[in-house]
């Protein structure tokens, strides 16, 4: 039996500012540990070979891939979010839009308070939502 499941986010080069902008967003959002390639090893040194962070208590881990594929991310897998207000929907909506892109921009869609869809700048999917 699995001892656990956690989302696990692949990037290119990218992986600590993703990390870093993403726990600046919601309470109870922390890097918990980063390693690093080192000499020798085979991602680009200094770069994530392993982050495991938080996001809202949400355990997440990503890295960045010493191997390029012919895929990254895609919106059919999103990040849901449940704002505590409409003002921390509106701040994580400016920052996570930042050279993103606005897949439904901040409105009312007849399903919640306020709902809003953004790909960030490294390809994260994420819905944003005051209930």
């Amino acid at each position: 039996m699995a001892k656990s499941v956690t989302p696990f986010l692949m990037f290119e080069g990218t992986a600590e500012a993703a990390a870093n902008l993403y726990v600046s967003l919601f309470r109870d959002s922390s890097i918990r540990t980063i390693e690093r390639y080192g000499p020798g090893e085979n991602g680009a040194e200094g770069s994530v070979k392993q982050c495991h962070f938080l996001v809202a208590g949400l355990p997440l881990r990503c890295f960045d891939s010493p191997i390029k594929h012919a895929f990254t991310f895609t919106p059919s897998v999103s990040l849901f979010v449940d704002c505590e207000s409409e003002a921390e929907l509106d701040a994580a909506f400016a920052k996570l839009s930042a050279d993103g892109a606005v897949m439904m921009p901040p409105g009312k869609y007849g399903f919640s308070s306020k709902f809003a869809w953004v790909g960030d700048r490294f390809g994260v999917s994420w819905q944003l939502n005051l209930p």
